[in-house]
């Protein structure tokens, strides 16, 4: 199969493929069924709805070839600041988080590009900083929220299996996806990931793209938190740091996104999500223990790294050949 082929069926089949697999193996088990009614559903798109911002972010740094870290402290830090200024003015409270989000992703990609710095190492320290500054903002004690007419309307289901808070997830997914295919930017952002040389060759910004990638990054996070701690009437400082760093990352992987960047589409992260979702209320309705869960998850992701593996070792390959090499290649002078 050659690259382009590959890099098509990784991010725009496979994972659809691996999503209906999965539910037809709990069709078939005994009692998966219980994925397939009204309140499967309802519990799959809950679930997809607290993972899915972050991975959407988080899937979205990898496709540049980055990865933000500190999506799981800004995620405390966000339903924790949402809470605080919220209490009077849902609205303004989901702003206060949405900016201190954007704020948060800016403040790291600056500090990136100004200082020539990698993203790992600047968004961990972001993670422990954000965990820290929640702590901080909260007195370090849960933070509760009064509003329970929208704690209560934010998580009401809609058609039977699902809330609000889920559809606003769905629809940034699909504003997401649409970006990505069809503007300037879309189109700039997986060539950076590509190749971040040549993009800046072919009049890229590449320090832009990062800056917004994680403006966006941080934006989803917050809200993401926002929205947990209005639905649970309450913020925690340590809300989110311990159990949506590893699915976020997992569902961006099961979602077809490369860690040698350029390969992914936000379509294809949902079905991450929905992936790592409907394991974990198929095998609750099962009645397994919980820690098959995580077997079964790492099976999984294993399996994909597999299948993955000639595809990463090509990018990474073709990434370490000086481009005038590439070029001539390309052009049939050198084999």
């Amino acid at each position: 199969m050659s690259k382009p082929l590959s890099a098509l069926w990784q991010s725009n089949f496979r994972p659809f493929l691996l999503l209906g697999l999965v539910l037809a193996a709990f069709a078939l088990m005994s009692g998966g069924p219980g994925v397939f009614t009204a309140r499967g559903g309802f519990s799959v798109f809950q679930h997809f709805a607290t993972i899915g911002l972050v991975a959407l972010g988080l899937g979205l740094t990898m496709l540049m070839r980055e990865f933000d870290l500190s999506v799981a402290g800004m995620m405390g830090l966000g339903g924790c600041i949402a809470v605080l200024a919220g209490n009077e003015s849902a609205v303004a409270g989901l702003a206060a988080a949405l900016a201190v989000g954007l704020a948060g992703g800016l403040l790291q990609a600056w500090l990136m590009i100004r200082l020539g710095l990698g993203s790992v190492p600047v968004t961990l320290g972001g993670l422990l900083t954000f965990v820290g500054a929640a702590y901080v903002v909260t007195g370090n004690r849960s933070v509760p929220f009064d509003n329970m007419e929208m704690a209560i309307a934010i998580n009401a289901p809609l058609l039977g299996f699902i809330s609000v808070r889920a559809l606003v997830v769905v629809a940034l997914f699909v504003l997401a996806a649409l970006v990505i295919q069809f503007t300037r930017a879309g189109r700039d952002l997986i060539a950076t990931g590509s190749d971040r040389h040549g993009a800046l060759i072919a009049g890229v910004n590449p320090d832009r793209i990062q800056l917004g990638v994680f403006a966006c990054s941080g934006a989803f996070a917050a809200l993401a938190g926002a929205m947990l701690s209005f639905g649970l009437s309450s913020a925690s400082p340590s809300g989110g740091v311990a159990d949506i760093l590893v699915p976020a990352v997992a569902a961006a992987i099961l979602g077809g996104v490369s860690l040698s960047g350029g390969v992914g589409r936000p379509l294809g992260i949902a079905a991450g999500v929905l992936v790592l979702c409907v394991l974990r209320t198929g095998l609750t309705t099962l009645g397994v223990a919980p820690y098959v869960h995580d077997i079964v998850t790492g099976a999984i992701l294993l399996a994909v790294a597999i299948v993955d593996g000639p595809h990463l070792r090509m990018r990474l390959y073709q990434l370490g050949i000086p481009r005038h090499v590439r070029a001539a290649q390309s052009k049939g002078e050198l084999t």
